[in-house]
């Protein structure tokens, strides 16, 4: 079986730069080149990270015929934190999902990145705070509470406009955190 080949149909099924899986594995980009080229083998642990990263696991792995995951505790959720943000992915699968859900928290006073326009759609719930949605050229003001949906066919990103933390429920419909 080539691991690699099947590491990299994974990756990309998932939409994902080997730097971005790399980060998500606390890999190196250069790791998983070695890897999908099957110039180095990963130890059963990497390779657990792996699948676990790319919503799959090892027995799905090597035996496509394994029921799909229904409940997600913690210990599947993986968790990136910036200076003004920090993003946990509620479900580990879902790059090969049709939709993304994200738990993001957006320090008081800052924003997160500007997403570039892309096709699908997204959802959010605000469990806490203000915040001011930016699409396009449109600027929308939300709190707790709320919800807002909005296609991402324009430039959009959140700012936290309060004082407090912002937390949100976040939904890309296709996968884009």
């Amino acid at each position: 079986m080539e691991i690699g080949a099947k590491i990299k149909e994974l990756r990309l099924k998932n939409r994902l730069t080997q730097e971005e899986l790399a980060d998500r594995c606390e890999l190196t980009k250069g790791y998983i080149s070695q890897l999908e080229n099957d110039l180095t083998s990963p130890s059963i642990n990497t390779l657990v990270d792996l699948m676990q990263n790319l919503g799959s696991n090892l027995a799905e792995f090597f035996n496509d015929e394994v029921d799909e995951q229904i409940v997600f505790s913690d210990q599947d959720m993986f968790i990136k934190e910036w200076d003004n943000q920090s993003i946990k992915w509620l479900v580990h699968s879902a790059q090969k999902n049709a939709m993304e859900p994200i738990l993001t928290t957006i320090k008081a006073g800052t924003s997160t990145d500007k997403d570039l326009p892309h096709d699908g759609e997204e959802f959010g719930y605000i469990l806490s705070g203000e915040i001011e949605i930016t699409v396009g050229k449109r600027k929308v003001t939300a709190g707790k509470e709320n919800s807002f949906y909005f296609r991402s066919n324009k430039a959009h990103f959140i700012s936290n406009i309060g004082k407090d933390d912002a937390v949100i429920i976040w939904v890309s419909c296709p996968p884009n955190f």
